[in-house]
């Protein structure tokens, strides 16, 4: 069992790994072609706001998370690992690993383009590369908008953020039924029946 004098050496020593792995590149790293061994699970886990935990303890470090995003990579199996060309290993995330924290909206109708910002820095148009999905919570019946950031990573889209894109919503006829949602580069992205929208609203 590790005692507390090991902890900021094992900090390190990962901040270092990762470190090494990041370097080389202007932009991400090719996380999806690297193929490590399975080196097991890392006390580390996003929660759901997107704070980063390490060892039980949040992640205070801003560049230090974005660090550590920019070697994130969420397998076939379901499970996010941080991946180097040498090291494969698990980590806990609570719901999505980014949140959307910020929203720009240019342009109208089928030229509409929306621009999300997420926690780690990470700045994506939406569009048929980076699809919009939304999910109702079974525990609350709340609406949850994901945006896919890069391979199957995605971004939950923080509260305020959701209701600034939701605004922006209109009645579009998808397949002969009429749907409320919301358009960008092109794209239509439905979020739900627009008689279940006006059920919400009673």
């Amino acid at each position: 069992m590790a005692g507390p004098e090991d902890t900021p050496r094992d900090t390190a020593g990962l901040e270092a790994l990762v470190s090494r792995a990041a370097a080389p590149s202007k932009g991400l790293p090719p996380v999806d072609k690297w193929n490590p061994d399975f080196c097991g699970d890392l006390d580390m886990e996003i929660k759901a706001d997107g704070t980063w935990f390490y060892m039980g303890t949040p992640i205070g470090r801003p560049a230090l998370v974005r660090l550590f995003s920019t070697v994130l990579r969420k397998d076939a199996d379901g499970r996010t690992y941080l991946v180097t060309p040498v090291e494969k290993v698990g980590i806990r995330v609570e719901d999505a690993p980014f949140l959307a924290v910020e929203l720009d909206v240019a342009g109208e109708g089928d030229a509409q383009v929306m621009t999300l910002r997420t926690n780690v820095g990470d700045v994506v148009e939406v569009g048929t590369i980076n699809p919009l999905r939304f999910v109702i919570d079974k525990v609350n019946g709340g609406l949850k908008p994901y945006l896919l950031v890069r391979g199957r990573l995605e971004a939950l889209l923080a509260r305020p953020v959701m209701y600034e894109l939701v605004s922006r919503g209109e009645e579009i006829v998808i397949d002969g039924k009429p749907m409320f949602a919301v358009r960008s580069k092109g794209s239509v992205y439905p979020i739900m029946p627009s008689d279940e929208l006006e059920k919400q609203s009673q």
